[in-house]
């Protein structure tokens, strides 16, 4: 599969230390993610061994992922002051999940390019407090910053995710998206929306297995099948088809950093060489930004693009990936990742997650993957032949990367592959403005109550153009013949106001 390099080139990047921490309410009041980041950041250092904490007080770059409960304009400053290292910068990026990647890429790009030595990236999220401030109007009382801050640079750009005409059909968050990607997919595999949720209570199951031996997941009882796929009280149907447990959980208290240096470095500071784990490359790229202009609901270009890009720099292909952890907000994510490169979400013996997945691991809003790429790590340290593949996704399926790793030093340098230009090539449909008349059913959804009612049903259509059109429902009779049957590649009538009957 892979070859070694007789000698390793001193800018090749490689990430030395990984350090992960879960608060558990059993603990006491969480603390600040100031506090989580800074104990995660230390466990990085000394995880890398002998000469992790010199090699932290050489951190050129902080990079953190957007924190969404601790919105600070710098949050890598404040964590450089707490550890007491002087970067020549610090980083924070945009929204989205895929953002772990984003810095990886951007660290490891620089490393690769002589404009680095070492980096400390990740993140961390305490969702507990932050909703329980929420909810009672109280501020947390963390640590805040003058306004005017900023950090040395951000990275990404972002801009709304979502189109008006979704907006007007009640699709404004991940739990009315996501739902749409699995009904296309569900029709297509010839399911009822019983029989998929079955069909993912049996795969899920497993990840739910990893999540409860992972001593970070927040999940610590592994799920059966029927308790994942059946609605219950303790486990509601939130957006049809998925129930509570297939869900991303977002209120948890975790985080995690990443600490990343070129070789050359890591052998100046006497890093042992069992703690190595090369990034072989990296791949991204945003699928059409708004979900109503992709050609298909259940496919993902950008997905396709940067694997073959990854898979083709490496000289491997889908069956050499020993340890895979495909992002899984929802249960479809993973079915789209897996579609795209060639890989089987149900196949024995080799769930694609290597930590439960955010659902039941837990899902620190966009800094999971920092999790999925320290585990990763701690897994190829154990098997270093081994080949390791982490996917993230921001928004609805909308920004991808990729990263390849193992503790064998790559047969090829290193490489950030930017498959943007392929993604923007391919097929974009349009989105009817003040759509009406008949037009046919390609995928459907709707919210649910916490008494297990649905509240509001959302359509998405196409006509004999093949333009795209939206529309919502909240009338009970309409409802229930949404959620009866199969109404996928039936009409629909749209009223021209953003309305819909079946």
């Amino acid at each position: 599969m892979m070859s070694r390099v007789s000698a390793i080139d001193p800018r090749t990047p490689v990430l030395v230390g990984t350090g992960q921490v879960t608060h558990r309410p059993s603990a006491g009041p969480a603390p600040a993610p100031l506090a989580l980041m800074t104990l995660a950041a230390r466990a990085a250092a000394a995880d890398a061994g002998p000469g992790g904490d010199a090699l932290l007080g050489r951190v050129g770059s902080v990079g953190i992922v957007d924190v969404f409960s601790w919105p600070v304009p710098d949050p890598g400053r404040l964590l450089a002051d707490e550890l007491g290292v002087a970067p020549e910068e610090t980083v924070r990026t945009v929204i989205g999940g895929n953002s772990p990647i984003a810095l990886l890429a951007d660290a490891a790009t620089r490393i690769a390019a002589g404009q680095l030595d070492v980096a400390l990236i990740g993140g961390g999220e305490v969702g507990t407090a932050f909703r329980t401030a929420m909810m009672g109007g109280e501020p947390t009382g963390w640590p805040t910053q003058p306004e005017g801050t900023a950090p040395t640079r951000v990275l990404g750009t972002d801009r709304p995710p979502s189109h008006d005409a979704e907006l007007a059909a009640g699709l404004a968050f991940p739990i009315s998206y996501y739902p749409l990607f699995e009904h296309r997919l569900r029709h297509a595999a010839g399911r009822t929306s019983e029989e998929q949720r079955a069909w993912i209570g049996e795969w899920w199951s497993a990840y739910s297995a990893v999540a409860a031996e992972h001593p970070q997941g927040w999940t610590r009882e592994a799920m059966t099948p029927e308790e994942i796929a059946t609605p219950s009280g303790r486990n509601r149907l939130i957006s049809d088809p998925y129930t509570r447990a297939m869900n991303a959980n977002i209120a948890v208290d975790q985080a995690a950093m990443l600490l990343i240096t070129s070789a050359g470095a890591a052998e100046a500071a006497g890093i042992p060489r069992d703690r190595w784990v090369f990034v072989h490359g990296t791949a991204a790229a945003s699928d059409h930004w708004f979900v109503g202009e992709r050609e298909h609901l259940d496919r993902s270009p950008a997905i396709a693009a940067g694997g073959r890009a990854l898979f083709g720099h490496a000289g491997v292909g889908p069956d050499d990936l020993a340890l895979v952890d495909l992002y899984s907000c929802f249960p479809c994510a993973v079915q789209v990742g897996a579609n795209e490169l060639g890989l089987r979400v149900d196949e024995p013996g080799r769930p694609l997650t290597v930590t439960g997945g955010l659902a039941l691991f837990g899902g620190p809003a966009n800094n999971y993957v920092t999790h999925s790429i320290a585990t990763l790590v701690d897994r190829a340290r154990e098997r270093p032949e081994d080949l390791a593949l982490a996917t993230a996704v921001g928004w609805y399926l909308t920004k991808h990367g990729l990263a390849l790793l193992s503790a064998t030093p790559p047969a090829t340098p290193y490489a950030h592959h930017d498959v943007q230009a392929t993604v923007d090539a391919t097929p974009k449909r349009e989105i009817a403005a003040d759509p009406s008349g008949t037009w046919t059913v390609e995928t459907f959804t709707a919210a649910y109550d916490r008494e297990g009612r649905p509240t509001l049903g959302s359509v998405v259509a196409l006509d004999d153009d093949g333009r795209r059109a939206f529309g919502k429902s909240d009338d009970a009779a309409t409802l229930a013949r949404l959620l009866t049957g199969d109404p996928i590649g039936g009409s629909v009538e749209l009223d021209g106001r953003g309305g819909f009957t079946l």
